[in-house]
């Protein structure tokens, strides 16, 4: 089956993607979509619950995302670099991505702030990323709390007064460029009501790069190379999800990084969980047998994207598309801070 790039645009009018975060993070709207029938139903967010099971299992990444915008200047020349980390390959050494990255040939120093932090580029990757090596004097995420921004998505044009409202509730390993937004939904007292109904809160962790939101530039989705994101869960979230599963408990991953990680895990393991760390570039498209999640949480993503492509695997193209075109009518919000759909 030949699936093409084009086969997922949609129209989206500019107004609707949300700039900002909602006062309250559980007031999002929620549009459910049974993936058999096609079928929509508009809600808010709290009515996630009635979809949950005692016995269920609901998935979440607790990835946290760095300050990882920084803003540099070149010594020599005093020339503006912004650089965006994506992940940490050794040590000192990170991917990241180089505005202007015409200005970053290998060997290229930058200085941050007073000269707290400094870094040279130490390689070129074919994608057009830098791996930059950092000095600094003690502690890297302290130096970076103090320097860097929250890497808000090209998309959002507003400030963010708040930055806690770009990191979920259960945010805990350092790591992320970006959040796993289908997450901002949840508020504390969500998660405890879903607990006290008897559905088992499980945790893994994916640091989101920026693979997952590239824009795809070829039209054969057969052609197009995801960018590889680390990926863990422990031996305790592995046997609770075995529990679940044996128990006859759904397994309900809230984003499209918890699915990334399971099916990853699925795939290795030809549909056992296991615990596992590693770094994954799953694409996962139409065609695509879904080997651990029975159903999802997620946000609404962008035309043409490798998410959209992900959703459409799990729920059926004509759904997906029928879904936002429903959303766009009743002007749900789009994208980061935007409303959510529960696919079943």
């Amino acid at each position: 089956m030949v699936v093409k790039t084009s086969d997922f645009d949609f129209e989206l009018p500019e107004e609707l993607i949300a700039q900002t975060p909602l006062e309250n993070r559980a007031a999002s709207k929620l549009l459910i979509l049974n993936s058999e029938t096609g079928k929509v139903q508009d809600e808010h967010f709290p009515a996630v619950l009635e979809e949950l099971d005692s016995g269920d299992a609901l998935v979440l990444n607790n990835t946290r995302v760095l300050p990882a915008r920084l803003h540099g200047v070149k010594p020599e020349t005093g020339g503006h670099l912004e650089v965006l980390l994506l992940n940490n390959q050794e040590k000192d050494q990170w991917e990241t991505l180089i505005k202007p990255a015409k200005r970053a040939k290998v060997g290229t120093k930058i200085m941050f702030g007073e000269g707290d932090l400094t870094a040279v580029v130490t390689k070129e990757l074919s994608h057009g990323g830098r791996i930059v090596e950092f000095e600094y004097e003690g502690i890297f995420l302290e130096v970076l709390e103090k320097l860097g921004e929250m890497p808000l998505p090209p998309y959002i044009k507003e400030r963010l007064h708040d930055p806690d409202r770009y990191q979920t509730v259960y945010a805990k390993e350092n790591g992320s460029a970006a959040a796993p937004t289908a997450g901002l939904h949840f508020t504390q007292d969500l998660l405890k009501q879903a607990e006290d109904k008897g559905v088992e809160i499980v945790y893994l962790t994916l640091h989101v790069g920026l693979g997952t939101f590239r824009p795809i530039s070829v039209d054969d989705v057969d052609e197009h190379e995801m960018h590889s994101e680390f990926y863990h869960l422990s031996e305790e979230s592995a046997e609770t999800l075995r529990r679940i599963r044996g128990n006859g408990g759904k397994v309900v991953a809230v984003g499209t990084t918890s699915i990334r990680t399971l099916e990853t895990i699925g795939t290795k393991f030809k549909g056992e969980i296991k615990a596992d760390s590693g770094w994954t570039n799953i694409f996962i498209s139409p065609g695509y047998s879904f080997t651990v999640v029975d159903a999802f949480i997620t946000n609404f993503h962008l035309p043409k994207s490798t998410l959209v492509m992900l959703v459409s695997a799990f729920a059926g193209r004509e759904n997906v598309l029928q879904a936002y075109a429903h959303a766009v009518e009743e002007r749900y919000r789009f994208f980061s801070f935007g409303d959510a759909m529960f696919i079943k």
